[in-house]
């Protein structure tokens, strides 16, 4: 019997070579894609990868190439534009990598318009990595070109396509719907690398892409939260007329690493604010991109700490009614303008400022004849547009997105001065970055204006000042700031990538102090109480955990006592406090029930 079967495969190879080349070389192609995308993910496939990594992998990219086999209906179309499709997807997260030091995640496919907006300033050069996988995808395509041609179309039968569509549906139900990942020990806090493999970490973050209940998660428990954090009154004698807080995009200070020998201070202003003002580093959530999340926590308290990673709230969980200090700040009696003075369709930016309670949006549109720095509109022309609202304005609150120091930095130099230098090695490690410390000086020149002219301003005026993010800047630059590779930092090293520098500054007398370290779901906490606006009691609770843990982040956490710790460092009563606090995040961000609405909102 098996012989009989060898000699009818050997006379049909021999009959037909054209199907049995046509099949091999469409067998062949997931492997060609899975090494081509890995080449564009930086990761060399024979090395970085596990072997269950590469098998998980692949199971996806046979998956691609049999759904295009049955919708094309020859292996040659389908190969041809299942390879065309892989190499796309993998050149974008090359992109992506290359732009924002990190990889390509679902988030960035929803948020294409915010990318879009930007794109022209970045740099889309050819580099070795797509060098090597166009030549990979060019050697396959001659392949399938000018291997033995098939003659006529191989059909499959009703049976077959069906059982094969039956096993994709299958194995796609058990790996997105049910708890076959846990059974596997693949939890999401591993997902955030490409050394997983490009296709299987995009696939695994897609997986994850909705906030799970946390455990010991009930209404009953957030009531009893609620009974201990009853909320703070106002107090009207700090009480100012105008509170404006800006949150300035990429704004970094990289004296922060010992390695920056450049030419002169960036910020000379920023680093002389001492009187009346409250100053210190706020450990960000994101570095490189993700001014959304940053957006996100300040305005809510919320954290991206217990999301999936790299998703956007702005996009997938912000609805309408949700916590929020515009809510707050509008509950007590301050018109309430959100203002970015570039897109209205970066980041769902329109529907989210409506549903966290701004009165009044404003984009770039609405800047009357701006000074351009580069491709954007300059900090200067931004600052301006505070000045107009809150003289217009019997009582504002008003929150800033600026745009000026935005990504890439290879724009040109148009109405930006050389004004610093860095020494060959850094400028080697990154040509661009000597840009970026440009545009940071004329920032400091903007915020001095700024607090000069809130200086003059009889009308008291609190300004809340912090940067989303350090730039992108490539791994190879903060490798020399660091004087090591990034894998050999420490949790601490790691964090200092992720601090960007903040200030609270009034034109009347504040309590004054330096070194404070916060992150940003505590800042807007820090603002209503300096403000003297009223706390919700979830602002109460926050407050509190402050206390403990100064800094909480998914990179790592900051406690009361200077210690930097991963979350597997923290000790019970840590524990404690953080399982509380992802209860009443998931509360008021996910399942805000009519008993708990008076923790979040004021009023309620």
């Amino acid at each position: 019997m098996l012989h009989e079967t060898s000699r009818r495969l050997a006379r049909d190879l021999e009959e037909h070579p054209g199907k049995w080349a046509s099949r091999l070389v469409f067998l062949l192609g997931p492997w060609v894609c899975l090494w081509m995308v890995e080449i564009l993910n930086e990761n060399d496939v024979f090395h970085d990868l596990d072997d269950w990594q590469v098998l998980m992998n692949m199971v996806f990219y046979y998956s691609i190439f049999v759904a295009l086999r049955l919708i094309l209906g020859r292996n040659r179309r389908a190969a041809a534009a299942g390879t065309c499709l892989c190499f796309l997807f993998g050149l974008i997260n090359h992109y992506v990598l290359r732009f924002r030091g990190r990889i390509l995640f679902p988030a960035d496919i929803t948020g294409w318009r915010t990318a879009a907006n930007v794109a022209k300033g970045f740099d889309y050069s050819v580099d070795s990595y797509i060098t090597q996988a166009a030549i990979l995808l060019t050697a396959y395509l001659f392949l399938l070109v000018f291997c033995v041609p098939q003659k006529r179309r191989a059909r499959i039968g009703a049976l077959p396509c069906v059982a094969l569509w039956g096993t994709i549906c299958c194995y796609c139900y058990a790996f997105f719907c049910t708890g076959m990942l846990p059974a596997l020990d693949i939890y999401t806090q591993q997902w955030v690398t490409q050394r997983n493999g490009f296709l299987l970490n995009f696939s695994i973050a897609l997986r994850y892409s909705s906030v799970d209940k946390p455990e010991g998660y009930s209404k009953g428990t957030v009531l009893e939260l609620m009974e201990q954090y009853p909320g703070v009154s106002a107090d009207p004698d700090r009480k100012p007329v105008n509170l404006v807080v800006i949150m300035n995009e990429s704004f970094g200070d990289l004296t922060i690493f010992d390695g920056l020998d450049a030419s002169e201070d960036p910020n000379p202003f920023l680093h002389s604010l001492e009187e009346n003002t409250i100053k210190g580093w706020m450990y960000s959530s994101v570095t490189g991109g993700g001014t959304a999340t940053i957006e996100f926590e300040y305005l809510t308290g919320f954290t991206s700490l217990f999301q999936p990673p790299h998703t956007v709230a702005y996009q997938l969980y912000v609805e309408e009614g949700m916590p929020s200090l515009a809510a707050l700040a509008g509950s007590q009696g301050y018109a309430t303008t959100a203002f970015h003075p570039y897109k209205s369709s970066g980041w769902n930016r329109v529907l989210a400022y409506q549903y966290l309670n701004f009165d009044r949006q404003m984009y770039e549109e609405d800047v009357p004849n701006p000074y351009i720095i580069r491709n954007y509109i300059s900090d200067k022309s931004d600052y301006e547009m505070i000045y107009r609202s809150t003289e217009a304005e019997d009582s504002s609150f008003f929150f800033n997105v600026t745009m000026q120091n935005h990504s890439g930095y290879a724009q040109g130099w148009r109405n930006l001065e050389r004004s610093i230098e860095l020494p060959e090695r850094l400028k080697t490690a990154d040509r661009t970055a000597e840009q970026f410390l440009a545009l940071m000086r004329e920032s400091d020149k903007a915020l001095e204006e700024l607090i000069g002219y809130y200086s003059q301003c009889e009308e008291p005026t609190l300004i809340v000042f912090f940067g989303d993010h350090q730039p992108p800047l490539t791994n190879a630059f903060y490798e020399e700031l660091y004087g090591k590779k990034l894998s050999e930092r420490t949790t601490q090293e790691v964090l200092q990538q992720y601090a960007v520098p903040f200030f609270i500054w009034a034109n009347y007398d504040i309590e004054e102090r330096q070194d404070v370290v916060i992150s940003p779901n505590f800042l807007g906490v820090l603002t209503a109480q300096t403000a003297g606006l009223p706390l919700t009691g979830y602002m109460e609770f926050l407050a509190d955990l402050y206390e403990v843990m100064p800094a909480v982040t998914p990179v790592g956490f900051v406690t009361a006592d200077g210690q930097f710790l991963k979350k597997s460092e923290l000790n019970e009563e840590q524990r404690d406090w953080l399982r509380n606090y992802e209860i009443l995040n998931y509360c008021g961000m996910v399942d805000l029930f009519d008993e708990a609405r008076p923790m979040f909102c004021m009023g309620d």
